[in-house]
């Protein structure tokens, strides 16, 4: 039987702890078929990023439609799209194709703008591109604090600021908004939001003591869009990236000599072949 399909629209990662590669991982390890349209490559490892080379954006949107018109998709995810003219190739495609609000096929953009360190990733043009472009046809949105800064200006240190981070999200256009609290470091647990216009839903989970957190993002985003191919409705499918991206973190891995990945293999056997 032939499982369903996931399209990720992101960055390759040579170290292969985020960006295309992180997704392709989760995506396996959650039994579902990766698509990808690559729109930067990226010279990296776990110390950090050295060089990028962006794609052209007419050869991004080629990628999504060439897939789309024989494969077919049943949820597409962003992660790094490194530029504005990248993003408005991206939503013009989205449109021909069907993903994204009043498209049918779920969109999950994980709006990859800070560094793990909080610096910066995309120039202002880029950001003003994702609010106007890409939230308006996203299902799911699902920053991390720092791009919450980013993109609102809400410094987030508590629930209060959370939900209003959520709030100022959400007027952006998204049907569904997750403010996510791996970065709220002066908190015990790590309570992810979730937020459609008019009620909050608190999803909990233990925070571990570990600075192998290297695609955390891309794995949250990954499995929610995988569940939502499966057909589940965007509370359960966040709420089983949540349970994901927690056993994840906690089976993370040293790999190099700085930050190492988080681990979708806690999914898979263990039995050897």
């Amino acid at each position: 039987m032939t499982p369903p399909t996931v399209l990720t629209i992101a960055g390759s990662d040579s170290g292969g702890g985020a960006g295309i590669q992180a997704d392709l991982r989760t995506l396996f390890a959650c039994g579902v078929h990766g698509l990808t349209a690559v729109t930067a490559v990226t010279v990296q490892n776990s110390i950090g990023v050295t060089g990028i080379v962006e794609i052209p954006p007419d050869v991004v949107a080629a990628q999504i439609e060439a897939v789309a018109v024989d494969i077919g998709i049943g949820a597409a995810k962003t992660g790094m799209l490194a530029n504005a003219d990248i993003i408005v190739a991206i939503a013009g495609a989205a449109d021909r194709v069907g993903i994204g609000r009043g498209g049918g096929i779920p969109f999950v953009v994980d709006p990859v703008s800070a560094s793990m360190g909080g610096d910066q990733l995309l120039q202002d043009n880029a950001l003003d591109a994702l609010r106007s472009e890409l939230f308006p046809r996203a299902t799911v949105i699902t920053p991390n604090l720092d791009e919450v800064r980013l993109l609102t200006g809400i410094e987030v240190t508590d629930m209060a600021t959370q939900r209003d981070a959520a709030k100022a999200l959400f007027d952006y256009g998204p049907e569904w908004v997750v403010v996510k609290a791996g970065h709220m470091k002066n908190v015990d647990d790590c309570v992810d939001l979730l937020y459609d216009g008019s009620t909050f839903h608190e999803l909990p989970g233990p925070r571990f003591d570990t600075g192998n957190t290297h695609g955390s993002g891309d794995t949250l985003a990954s499995s929610i869009s995988s569940a939502l191919a499966r057909g589940l409705p965007v509370p359960e499918a966040v709420a089983f990236g949540k349970r994901f991206i927690v056993r994840s973190v906690q089976n993370s891995y040293p790999l190099g000599k700085g930050h190492g990945p988080v681990s979708p293999f806690w999914r898979l056997s263990q039995e050897e072949v």
